[in-house]
């Protein structure tokens, strides 16, 4: 087992950022797979790889670019992270919600998270954009949870509340904006599976059961470490693939890319939207 990460090394990080930049930013983003074209936006950026901060967990999946942007975007001093690490790659919970970390202990106030999801929900369709108003943390339930060893006092309690873990009111931002910008939004639960395999037709009926309207590879423990130090959090899946419960078609990973081109112009506007509102 791969040992905890402490607070000392979290800080570490946070002085690395803040000696390449005067940015102080109050809102984060986490841009999911293909999403990566709002962070090319942010005026006045700072740009730092992540492999250029010692210790930062370096992505190693097409369509995550890996880098954090700093900056203003739509009048908010934002920092984006293009791109994520997943458990797959072979991170541990803790380095892959290491990012989450730095965040809350630079300022940071309201997390805005994205990703690509397959749908199991029948009425979606690739394309949609998802708001997230809830999880299924199955990762979580099977041992995997990020807040798993000694708890970071400084961050939050030893068991935080995850009853309303997407805030209601940024939730209530994106309903608004999109409805203005003419957007469809659907709206459903998000489930968060370990991958890197795609799901079995049996997989994807049992989780259908249990009330999961989406599925991905990630998000939840960033969810769940942003609301352990305090963090509002918007969650967003663009839906990338329908998931067909009786396993007639593949799923690829180029699809899910594919997809990102139309989410892409959707997923911007309600951000946008949303962050002009703040």
């Amino acid at each position: 087992m791969q040992p905890p990460i402490s607070l000392e090394q979290i800080d570490r990080l946070v002085e690395a950022v803040r000696a390449r930049t005067d940015h102080r930013p109050r809102v984060a983003l986490i841009l999911g797979s293909g999403l990566n074209a709002l962070a090319e936006s942010v005026r006045d950026a700072d740009v730092i790889p992540f492999g250029e901060l010692p210790g930062w967990p370096v992505t190693t999946v097409e369509g995550h670019v890996g880098r954090l942007v700093l900056g203003d975007l739509e009048g908010q001093a934002v920092l984006v992270m293009q791109g994520r690490v997943h458990y797959y790659e072979g991170y541990s919970m803790a380095q892959v919600t290491l990012p989450v970390r730095v965040m809350t202990r630079l300022g940071v106030e309201i997390l805005i998270v994205t990703n690509a999801a397959g749908a199991i929900n029948p009425d979606f369709e690739p394309g949609d954009i998802m708001l997230i108003t809830d999880h299924l943390n199955l990762v979580g339930m099977t041992g995997l949870n990020p807040l798993r060893g000694p708890n970071l006092d400084e961050f939050g309690p030893r068991f935080p509340d995850m009853s309303q873990a997407y805030d209601r009111a940024l939730a209530d931002l994106a309903r608004r904006v999109a409805a203005e910008e003419g957007v469809p939004l659907r709206e459903g639960v998000y489930v968060c599976l370990s991958g890197p395999s795609f799901e079995t037709p049996a997989d994807l009926r049992f989780l259908r059961t249990a009330g999961a309207d989406a599925v991905g590879m990630s998000t939840v423990p960033e969810v769940i470490v942003a609301r352990h130090g305090g963090m509002r959090v918007l969650g967003l899946s663009g839906i990338s693939n329908k998931a067909n419960l009786d396993g007639s078609t593949v799923t690829t990973h180029e699809e899910v890319l594919a997809a990102g081109k139309v989410i892409v112009p959707k997923m911007e506007k309600i951000i946008r939207g949303v962050l002009r509102l703040l």
